[in-house]
């Protein structure tokens, strides 16, 4: 049976805690460790940590005296594994039913593989019934090259793989080493593409965790912040290809089409606020797009468009947007409004 160590960082999540880690105690077919690591919280997270570890032996717990920050908290986990397989799982969020056995089946049937990543579900805050979509057609599975996976990430340098589905091998893991703590907006990012160089990538196409959105995210303000988000993905791509990826034969050329794909996202998200009425980051964004790809600033990446999902249904919104914009009183705001999230945003 593999065994899968599962790493659980938490601060002032103690509401959701209990049932995060219930949906990892009950997966099935693995031999299971869990480690929560408590940063400092000011509610009563550490006080639930404890009382569940009272109850089952596989669950331990560290408690930090001060808020030492999330990349910390994960590197203390790669540190603390010692099973075949990692998984790092936010506190605020679930695995789905099965997602354990699926993910090991695969690394286990798949020597070459370094990880494997599948859908992540999304909950609307503190929902109450919740059912899992359904599957995507097509195969269950897909395996790619790590260097197809590197390459398609700077095609499109978009982060869309949901870091709580990521199953690792704890081997590979340490030998690639820790998330930069450089990095504190895209450490998972530039992990992903560190992953790929170590082995084969695989691609589970069903729900492996569950995602809840709530107010208290504690991405919620970064996410608002679109100009610092373009940069920031620019640093990921900088720091792999000036460490690992700078041995890639291709590595200047794929961090020019990395920066050429930002400059081609952020056109679209311009053109978004703009429509939105946003026009001091829109504005900003068309700098950074015109920035990254100088030569074809006046032109529409429509290519970028076409990649991405519902790019059709996308741009009607947009464009009804636009048109209700036209019908509002004079007054309008620069900002988005609050929890309204940009449709073209990573």
């Amino acid at each position: 049976m593999a065994s899968v160590d599962v790493v659980i960082p938490c601060y002032n999540y103690g509401r959701y805690l209990g049932e995060c880690v219930a949906s990892v105690l009950c997966q099935e077919g693995v031999d299971l460790r869990v480690l929560i690591i408590d940063n400092a919280s000011k509610d009563d997270s550490l006080a639930i940590a404890q009382s569940l570890a009272a109850r089952d032996a596989r669950i331990e717990v560290i408690a930090h005296a001060k808020n030492m920050g999330a990349t910390f908290s994960y590197n203390e986990g790669i540190d603390w594994a010692a099973s075949d397989y990692l998984l790092i799982l936010d506190a605020d969020d679930m695995l789905a039913p099965g997602a354990l056995a699926r993910a090991t089946t695969v690394l286990d049937e798949n020597p070459r593989v370094s990880f494997t990543h599948g859908i992540e579900a999304r909950l609307e805050g503190n929902a109450g019934e919740f059912r899992l979509p359904p599957d995507p057609p097509g195969p269950t599975v897909v395996l790619r090259s790590g260097m197809d996976h590197v390459r398609d990430l700077c095609r499109t340098p978009v982060n869309s793989i949901g870091a709580n589905t990521v199953v690792r091998r704890t081997a590979v893991q340490k030998k690639i080493g820790h998330y930069r703590a450089a990095l504190p907006y895209t450490d998972d990012l530039e992990m992903w593409l560190r992953l790929a160089t170590a082995g084969d990538v695989a691609c589970i196409r069903t729900v492996q965790a569950v995602r809840r959105y709530h107010n208290d995210r504690h991405s919620v303000s970064y996410q608002a912040v679109q100009l610092r988000d373009f940069r920031e993905r620019e640093r990921a791509f900088e720091s792999f290809f000036d460490h690992e990826g700078a041995a890639i034969a291709e590595a200047h050329a794929l961090l020019a089409q990395a920066r050429h794909g930002l400059g081609e996202h952020a056109y679209w998200s311009a053109l978004s606020h703009l429509a939105r009425g946003h026009g001091r980051i829109g504005l900003g964004l068309l700098r950074l797009s015109h920035h990254w790809r100088p030569w074809a600033a006046l032109l529409p990446p429509v290519q970028w468009l076409l990649r991405m999902d519902r790019p059709f249904d996308r741009g009607w919104t947009i464009l009804g947007d636009a048109l209700r914009l036209r019908r509002r009183p004079a007054h309008r705001s620069d900002e988005p409004s609050e929890g309204r999230r940009n449709q073209w945003a990573a």
